[in-house]
Formats: C-alpha cells, sequence, structure tokens
C-alpha cells in the first residue's frame, strides 16, 4: 500500500493568501478612526525580513501601521574596534586562527575587514557555521592558537558558552572566544529612555524569547506602559503579533502577549539561562548607534579568563579612528532613519560594495532592503 502523501507542507496556512488577507483585514478594522499611524518596532532581524520578503510592509503601512526596523543584527551593532582587534591579532602574530561567522568578515572598519586583511605568517582566517566548528579547529591545530569571534544575542550565546566550557573541560590551551555579546532587554530599555524615537509598540524577536521567555519584557508593558508581541516568523505569525499590539494600544493595557506559544515558554528555556549565569557576567557594553549601555553585554566570568582572548592576548577594545563615511547605518538600527534615506544606499553602497555593517549582515536592514525591495533597481 502506498503511504498517504500530506496533503499540507508544514505551516502552509501560515503563509497562504487568505490567511495573512484575513489578519491584515483584521488589522484595518482596529485601526480605522485612529487620527495617526502606528508606529511598531519588530526588534529582530529575522521579522524584518519576513516582513519585506512577504511583501507586508507597504500593505500594513496602507492598513495603518508602520514598521520600524530595530537593532536586531548582532553583527551591525558590535563596535568596529572589536573587528580591528582582531585585524590587529591577526598581521601581526604568527600561528593564530581566527575562526567566525561568514558576515563578520566582510564588516569595513579603518582597518579594512577581516575578507580582505593579509596574515602574518603562519596564520589564517577561517570561516564557521558554529561554534562547534571552531572547537574542532583547535582540536586539529595544535600548535595554533585558535579564536573564535563570536557575535551574537540569547539566541546564539548558550551554544557559545557550551563550546567554551567544552574546550575547558578537555584543557585546550590553544582556543578561546572574543566574545561579542549581547542582550535585547537593555537596548529596548535604552531606546525607550532616549526619547529619540516614537513608537507606539514592539514585535519581540522569538528566537531571543525562546532563550529568555516572556517575563524578560515586562518592564517594557510596566514601566514604558509600552505595548508588545512575542512573534514566530512566518508571515501570519508577525501580523498576529501586530493584531495583538494594535488592539493593546486600542485598549489602554500595555502587556507581553505571547504569540509564538508553540516555542516560547513564560520563563524562557531554563537549562540554557542556567548555563549563561555559571559562564558569563554583564558589563556596561557599546551598541553601534545606540552607544554605552548599562548591562548590556555579556563576557566570560573571571575563572574562565584562560578561554577569553582579550585577556589572554591582551587585546585592546577601545574606540579607534573611526571609518570616514555618509553611512547612516548608526541611525538605521536605531529606528532614527529607513535604509533608503541614506544617501550611500543602492548608490554606492551595495552588497557588492557595503559601506556600513546594516549592507554585510543578512539580518542587516540595508541588506534587506536592498534585496526584497527598491534597492537592487538602483545598482
Amino acid at each position: 500500500m502506498t503511504p498517504r502523501k500530506p496533503s499540507k507542507e508544514p505551516f502552509s496556512d501560515w503563509r497562504s493568501g487568505s490567511t495573512v488577507k484575513g489578519i491584515l483585514e483584521a488589522i484595518r478594522r482596529e485601526t480605522r478612526g485612529l487620527d495617526r499611524p502606528l508606529r511598531i518596532m519588530e526588534v529582530c532581524g529575522t521579522h524584518t525580513m519576513t516582513l519585506y520578503r512577504s511583501g507586508l510592509k507597504p500593505l500594513l503601512r496602507e492598513a495603518g501601521v508602520v514598521m520600524i526596523s530595530g537593532p536586531g543584527c548582532p553583527v551591525c551593532i558590535t563596535p568596529d574596534y572589536y573587528h580591528e582587534a582582531i585585524i590587529d591579532l591577526v598581521t601581526s602574530n604568527n600561528n593564530i586562527l581566527i575562526a567566525t561567522f561568514g558576515d563578520l568578515t566582510r564588516v569595513p572598519t579603518a582597518r579594512g575587514s577581516l575578507q580582505t586583511t593579509v596574515p602574518s605568517a603562519g596564520s589564517e582566517i577561517r570561516i564557521v557555521y558554529s561554534p562547534e566548528e571552531a572547537l574542532e579547529l583547535a582540536q586539529k591545530n595544535p600548535g595554533k592558537e585558535v579564536i573564535f569571534f563570536g557575535a551574537g544575542f540569547e539566541t546564539t550565546i548558550p551554544a557559545i558558552a557550551f563550546t567554551v566550557k567544552r574546550a575547558a573541560s578537555e584543557n585546550l590551551k590553544n582556543f578561546s572566544l572574543l566574545a561579542a555579546l549581547w542582550l535585547i532587554p537593555p537596548a529596548l530599555k535604552a531606546i525607550l529612555q532616549s526619547g529619540q524615537v516614537a513608537i507606539d509598540g514592539f514585535i519581540y524577536p522569538g528566537h531571543v524569547s525562546v532563550i529568555i521567555g516572556q517575563q524578560a519584557y515586562r518592564f517594557v508593558a510596566e514601566e514604558f506602559r509600552t505595548p508588545g508581541a512575542i512573534a514566530g516568523f512566518e508571515p501570519a505569525d508577525v501580523l498576529l503579533g501586530i493584531l495583538s499590539v494594535v488592539r493593546q494600544i486600542k485598549q489602554g493595557r500595555p502587556e507581553v502577549a505571547n504569540e509564538y506559544r508553540r516555542v516560547v515558554q513564560v520563563e524562557g528555556n531554563p537549562v540554557a539561562l542556567a548555563l549563561m549565569a555559571e559562564m558569563l557576567e554583564p558589563y556596561h557594553a557599546d551598541w553601534r548607534g545606540l552607544g554605552h549601555i548599562k548591562n548590556s553585554g555579556l563576557r566570560l566570568k573571571p575563572c574562565w579568563q584562560a578561554l577569553d582572548a582579550v585577556r589572554k592576548f591582551d587585546l585592546a577594545l577601545q574606540p579607534g579612528k573611526s571609518l570616514q563615511s555618509s553611512c547612516r547605518c548608526g541611525e538605521v538600527l536605531k529606528g532614527l532613519l529607513e535604509p533608503v534615506d541614506c544617501p550611500l544606499f543602492g548608490r554606492v553602497c551595495n552588497p557588492d560594495h557595503p559601506l556600513g555593517p546594516c549592507m554585510v549582515s543578512y539580518e542587516g536592514a540595508c541588506l534587506i532592503e536592498y534585496k526584497y525591495s527598491s534597492g537592487a533597481k538602483k545598482k
């Protein structure tokens, strides 16, 4: 007997035109009669991708909702001086192996990029797809110092921390981490406290929320009286999150709604959170565009300092001479500017010749705008 094929692809209803139109119409009904469009920030770069790829951004604008991209790209918000410290290290020392994610190699700085850097004798730069691959490189290259340059939010931080713990348990003395690890809730607080961006509500990142849970955003509703909803990544997921935020605004009852309950638990992932607490400590960190934010970064605790590249190689993580450019990436990350409003966008700045990290990373608002909207036509 021939097995019967599934009648639908998984989540096909979440992508169907009829489902999307139905939720859009519900949003229109809720915004009807309002005296101005509502401004909602999607914090996650993957949500930005969904909005553009599905053609939802202009449809939402017609429905009375303006979506604003936030600082949801870890590569984009990492300051240049992290890249410059690694470039200095690999160009002035022999037998250094830098392992990092592909988009981190293309970020332009005053010292160039990792992609264009010429390493010293016996040194090299490798693109990896996971921190575990960096660990394997250390195992296979005992004669080289292997440094994993890892940038990420709460989504990837537990995996990075686990890799460092494994390196310690295996007594891998030639492995270390340059941690560019960032926390989303402090960045949201900084945006709200700045008062520079008019925001009526937030769409919270689904992947990050799997780790930190629902309660991590309570201060946004309670302290700042700003509505928000956790959303998944299918078109209908994002629209349901927006519909929830719109209804909260109309009712004057801000909360943290969970529209991604099939994945996100109220308490988050206790195992991942415990691992982060064991390995890492918060510190006051610099974000591109947002500036110095209290307790917004994570670094290895002193007891793991043998695996901390900053301590091991005495790296100078200090602001230096900035790349001279009219790139407005910092303002895009803060929600002050649309990518198309940057004078460089699509003209001299494009994916083949990026002048800022927002045009480099797959989660960068400029690259997403270029790929799915008007940018490619300007090439």
